[in-house]
């Protein structure tokens, strides 16, 4: 018993800090390990090394201008094999430095699996060749605020739309952590809204897309120029009517929603198809890299972010186009039932924010009217009302809309980030900063001024005539704007409008 009782003694607390030792076996299951290492890129770090390192230099020889005055916001990559896309990805590094983010949100499209929503790893870091990468505690905090983030292990061990594009990032920036999303069908306005929760002043968003898949040489830069301007227009509706355009569809519509919500301007880098690398012209995939550099106009500041709060949801959009119709509707003794449950349906918060709008009444997509304020000087569910009102019976321009036109009419509201001062030297480089279809402009001299909403440039897409127009809509000479003395602003706008 003396002999049992001491050996008791001796191998139970060799046995206890056995037990609490930690254990390598399980602390490797938390490490995600590279699964394309060896097929799109090299597995041996020396050689994935020499080989960034050479398209690198390649990359470097491509002439550019960029923003020296702007802050980096985000990315489009490519995610083929190096031998492929590796010298557009490549074009990266005339944008990153080392310690220059602290934290990447690397979102890429679902090509293996097949679900709704979002997988986000529960890894605790992505293995690669070039050392480990760890995940970021944002990471965790999207599973935990909603239900449409998931860890999806499937997802996490084939996707190669995140792996191969952080071997790249990990060689440029050094140290970094990652919020890793592997993105398949659902609301667009909710992804976009809890990634907007998550990017501070230190984080970089990258979209993961390469572009047409299995065209000729001639069809895929034809069809990938124009994906391209959709992209740099910002124009994610016009983008979305072809899936087929990009296979990173739904991180692209994501960061460009996220680019027109915090004014980032986006500068092509390099765009190419396998065509031009290493694969042959009769089927070709085509890839782009495009920067998005934050654009501050005059006044803003470096630490300035727009609030959830000011980019309004599609839900909220009808809310309020049916509180225009509904306060149109009032003075005709008309009164809408679902009026009062609109406004019911939008926050406070919304409600209550002060932003200028306007409202455009259209009769067989002819204006019928349209009358807004471009200051935020009252609140948004009282700037709506009003300016209903006044469209459909103020407007000089028109008769005050009758009963039976109501029926007939479709409303279009659109809400107003604050305008802001554009500086520019003359005509010419007045015309080059305009972007069509982002900008709304403002045109000033002495007693005249006149606006268009971004959404005339769909009438005006030549900066030159738009130009024309809005000068003599002031009432001033058409070709007033390449004189000097004219003060311009610009300013971007959320529209809605009726589906009926």
């Amino acid at each position: 018993m003396r002999i049992t009782t001491i050996i008791s003694r001796i191998i139970f607390p060799i046995f206890l800090a056995v037990m609490l030792m930690p254990c390598p076996a399980l602390h490797a299951e938390t490490m995600r390990k590279p699964a394309f290492a060896g097929s799109f890129y090299p597995h041996d770090a020396k050689q994935l090394t020499a080989l960034i390192e050479r398209l690198t230099t390649d990359a470097a020889e491509t002439k550019l201008s960029l923003p020296a005055d702007r802050p980096l916001k985000a990315l489009v990559m490519p995610h083929a094999g190096y031998p492929y896309s590796g010298l557009t990805a490549a074009h990266a590094s005339r944008v990153l430095s080392a310690g220059q983010f602290k934290k990447v949100i690397l979102m890429g499209p679902d090509h293996r699996v097949g679900f709704r929503g979002c997988a986000v790893s529960h890894v605790d870091a992505y293995d690669t060749p070039l050392g480990p990468v760890p995940l970021h505690p944002d990471a965790a905090r999207l599973r935990e605020q909603s239900e449409i983030f998931r860890a999806i292990s499937l997802s996490d061990k084939n996707e190669h739309s995140i792996e191969v594009i952080i071997p790249f990032l990990k060689y440029y920036l050094k140290d970094f952590s990652l919020v890793p999303i592997v993105m398949g069908p659902g609301d667009i306005g909710q992804y976009v809204d809890a990634v907007d929760t998550i990017i501070g002043p230190d984080t970089l968003v990258v979209a993961s897309s390469d572009l047409s898949h299995f065209l000729t040489y001639k069809d895929a830069v034809e069809k990938d120029r124009a994906t391209i301007d959709m992209i740099l227009r910002l124009d994610d509706e016009t983008l979305s009517k072809s899936p087929d355009r990009a296979c990173g569809m739904i991180p692209l519509q994501v960061l460009i929603r996220l680019a027109r919500r915090h004014n980032w301007e986006p500068v092509l880098l390099h765009a190419c198809n396998s065509g031009d690398t290493a694969g042959d012209r009769q089927r070709v995939v085509g890839y782009a890299a495009i920067a998005f550099y934050k654009n501050y106009g005059e006044t803003a500041m470096p630490d300035q972010k727009t609030t959830p709060a000011q980019f309004i949801g599609e839900k909220e959009g009808e809310a309020l186009l049916n509180v225009a119709r509904a306060a149109i509707a009032e003075k005709f003794n008309a009164p809408d039932d679902n009026a009062g449950n609109a406004a019911a349906s939008i926050a406070d918060d919304i409600l209550n924010m002060r932003r200028g709008t306007f409202v455009t009444l259209k009769i067989d997509h002819q204006l019928r009217g349209c009358i807004g304020n471009l200051s935020p000087d009252r609140k948004l569910i009282d700037s709506i009302k009003e300016n209903a009102i006044s469209a459909a019976f103020r407007d000089p321009r028109f008769r005050p809309l009758s009963r039976e036109e109501l029926d007939k009419v479709d409303i279009e509201i659109s809400l107003l980030t604050e305008p802001q001062p554009l500086v520019y030297t003359d005509g010419k480089d007045l015309v080059a900063k305009l972007r069509p279809t982002i900008d709304g402009v403002i045109l000033r001299k002495g007693p005249y001024s006149s606006t268009f909403l971004p959404q005339v440039w769909e009438q005006l897409p030549d900066a030159e005539m738009f130009l024309d127009h809005l000068c003599l809509k002031a009432g001033l000479p058409a070709k007033a704007w390449r004189r000097p003395g004219l003060e311009v602003m610009t300013y971007q706008v959320q529209y809605f409008e009726e589906k009926r």
